[in-house]
């Protein structure tokens, strides 16, 4: 492989891995899944979530925005009132996130069984 080839594989994989760990953090794929079925606001999104803060689902929401993946609406409402929904781009996450899914619920079973077996041999 050449130098320059190298270099643009090494380009090509700083991305990937950059992009992964920007949208692969268990909270923003729990965000993209709940935004999967249409537009939501902030309560909504936390309520069906559970177990994240205010302050982690807005950073996730922030962030997901930042990338493009959602987008944020501001009703001129008293009090105000704002949703969160997936732009096109999100959307083209779901059948990679499904994907990813599947494969968990048809390996979790291996991967928890090496776990414990791992585990036995380290305390040993």
């Amino acid at each position: 492989m050449t130098e320059k080839s190298s270099s643009a594989v090494l380009k090509c994989c700083s991305a990937v891995l950059e992009t992964l760990a920007r949208i692969g953090d268990k909270w923003s794929v729990m965000t993209i899944m709940q935004l999967a079925g249409g537009p939501r606001g902030f309560n909504e999104i936390r309520r069906m979530i559970g177990h994240i803060s205010q302050r982690m689902l807005t950073l996730t929401l922030r962030k997901l925005e930042r990338d493009g993946l959602v987008t944020r609406t501001v009703y001129p409402t008293t009090p105000p009132r704002v949703s969160y929904e997936l732009t096109e781009l999100g959307h083209s996450l779901r059948d990679p996130l499904d994907t990813l899914g599947a494969w968990v619920a048809k390996n979790q079973h291996q991967v928890e069984n090496a776990r414990h077996e791992f585990d036995q041999r380290i305390s040993e």
